[in-house]
């Protein structure tokens, strides 16, 4: 354990207000996060709320509607307020509870903080209009956005089931598991991004598949192979699932049932917009609270885990 990082420590009332707050968030607003999160025990499910919370708040300044130049400095007041954190000047007191909460999680698990001033940079990326000519680049966007969240909650969960070089490469499946997710995420909400006037996949698929005149309807371009561009991203994205299962059997149990809870839920919803591309642009796909909780289910029985762990066996064999 880190010297910096304490053990499991009975919160004060006020820190505990500030976890309630941020659950309250979490509950409210991660129509897919919180089914993962639920999982976990007390404490692991404080922090990650917490971490939730305030990644929140990030996305929502990038996705208000305040103009650009405000966005910058209310993103910058952010990353200020995590250099604070981080510092430790955060009291117990403090008017801000999510800010409490992160550092009182903080202090009770060796959570890279810096990962937030990675979220931080993708969400500038979104308030600048960037787009992305090649999977490298959006890759590189995705690692901010997602990739960032896995590697961070990736400190809270702990690695108990890896040591050695195998625990080494924890970090590396958390993200590439947060890039799939983002991929799919992506795919979900082409048209109420291109609505917002964002075009997240990348500019030599588009046109490769005649799409890039975007998508401003319930139909596909005209002439454009929409269908092929799908199935072209799908694949992309189950890669990156397959390589960041790869996480699973590291975790404990509870931790594992999380992650696969949450993987799980995008994963189904990958499989439907594989079977049915233009659905996406008629409107959010989404998959129906009983499918969640199965997924949940599936997640706490450990059956991603032993399957991922049996693959494993089979390659090295």
């Amino acid at each position: 354990m880190s010297p910096n990082v304490e053990g499991p420590t009975h919160a004060s009332a006020p820190v505990q207000a500030a976890y309630s707050y941020c659950e309250a968030v979490t509950g409210t607003q991660a129509r897919n996060f919180a089914y993962g999160i639920r999982l976990l025990p007390t404490d692991k499910r404080q922090a990650m709320s917490a971490l939730y919370a305030f990644s929140r708040r990030v996305d929502d300044i990038g996705d208000g509607t305040l103009p650009a130049d405000a966005k910058f400095a209310r993103l910058e007041e952010t990353r200020a307020l995590l250099g604070r954190i981080r510092a430790g000047e955060i009291e117990e007191d403090d008017t801000d509870p999510v800010a409490v909460a992160l550092a009182h999680a903080a202090r009770r698990f060796p959570i890279p903080l810096g990962g937030l001033d990675e979220l931080i940079d993708g969400v500038l990326m979104d308030v600048r209009g960037e787009t992305y000519e090649t999977w490298d680049d959006l890759r590189t966007y995705c690692r901010c956005v997602a990739g960032a969240i896995g590697r961070l909650s990736l400190g809270v969960f702990g690695t108990p089931g890896a040591s050695g070089p195998a625990a080494a490469r924890a970090p590396e499946y958390a993200d590439t598991l947060g890039l799939a997710l983002q991929l799919t995420n992506i795919l979900r909400d082409v048209r109420e991004d291109a609505a917002n006037g964002r075009t997240y996949l990348p500019a030599e698929d588009l046109a490769k598949f005649g799409c890039s005149d975007g998508f401003h309807s319930d139909r596909a371009p005209a002439g454009a192979d929409f269908a092929g561009l799908v199935h072209h991203e799908v694949r992309r994205a189950r890669a990156l699932f397959a390589e960041g299962y790869r996480l699973l059997p590291m975790l404990d149990r509870r931790s594992g049932a999380c992650v696969a809870a949450m993987a799980g839920i995008y994963r189904r919803l990958l499989d439907r917009i594989e079977r049915e591309p233009e659905a996406v642009l008629r409107g959010r796909v989404s998959l129906p609270p009983h499918e969640k909780a199965y997924v949940a289910v599936r997640g706490l029985s450990g059956l991603d885990a032993r399957t991922v762990t049996r693959q494993a066996v089979r390659r090295r064999a």
